[in-house]
């Protein structure tokens, strides 16, 4: 992965996400939908995006215009070893959730609310 990129967070095809209704990421509402889930991975903050162009092959497609949101999160580093890209959705209780994603000893999270 190119630090300072674009990067589709997996391989060949965009990952996606799809929400079975409205959730809340900091200040901005994300309709329910299909998503696409991509990164700026940085050294110590990595930028998360969601995009409305869910169809697509590694970032080839990609314009920063079809961003539904990007918001700048630490990378958590020296965490327990993940051999595989691995997703994760985690329930923090009381409406609040997390998309998690999990890379070696590293790990980001993308923070959610739900009505």
């Amino acid at each position: 992965m190119p630090f300072g990129e674009v990067w589709v967070t997996g391989a060949h095809s965009a990952t996606s996400i799809e929400f079975s209704k409205a959730i809340q990421i900091e200040e901005t509402t994300i309709p329910k939908g299909k998503y696409a889930f991509f990164t700026i991975p940085r050294q110590e903050e990595w930028t998360l995006i969601l995009n409305k162009n869910w169809e697509q092959h590694l970032a080839d497609d990609y314009y920063q215009a079809d961003d539904v949101i990007r918001i700048e999160v630490t990378a958590e580093k020296e965490m327990p070893l993940t051999e595989r890209l691995t997703y994760t959705i985690e329930d923090k209780g009381e409406g609040s959730g997390a998309i998690r994603m999990s890379w070696e000893k590293l790990s980001i999270s993308l923070p959610f609310k739900t009505d």
